[in-house]
């Protein structure tokens, strides 16, 4: 995981589209929600919110895949690998996918979400569960308690 000022980089499956972003996230989580398991193929997904300006995307421009309305996915055009995702209703902030970084294993989900649509097998090491999204109004506190944590 990417401490201090450092940048962490990494990139889609096929090396075209590349990320950096620098500094710690202002959060980790999971999602256990159904569109995510499908676009993961997996039982969840796993990303880091950064601010959007501590994050660089560079190589061809990501489509938008998934949903296309408020929320929305970003994949590579080439290799379609789900990379990051912006919801405006969260400020300016960028959803990276963790797995995406090089160095992936430190992300450790500090949140988890849509828990009701979890698959009953799945278990994370996350401090706080939801059974759907958190409101808004939890964001400040939640990511000033993972800040607190040391991430």
């Amino acid at each position: 995981m990417t401490l201090n000022g450092d940048v962490t980089s990494g990139g889609c499956r096929g090396g075209k589209v590349q990320l950096k972003v620098r500094g710690r996230p202002v959060m980790t989580m999971v999602c256990h929600c159904t569109g995510c398991q499908k676009m993961t193929a997996s039982a969840f997904s796993l990303s880091s919110l950064y601010p959007e300006d501590n994050v660089e995307v560079s190589g061809p421009e990501p489509v938008i895949g998934g949903l296309h309305g408020d929320l929305r996915h970003f994949f590579c055009p080439h290799c379609l690998s789900w990379m990051f995702t912006r919801f405006d209703a969260m400020g300016p902030f960028v959803n990276v996918r963790s797995t995406m970084l090089d160095d992936s294993a430190g992300f450790t989900p500090f949140m988890e979400t849509c828990v009701s649509e979890k698959l009953p097998w799945v278990q994370t090491p996350a401090r706080h569960s939801y059974p759907q999204f958190p409101p808004m109004e939890d964001f400040p506190r939640l990511m000033g308690e993972f800040a607190e944590s040391g991430g």
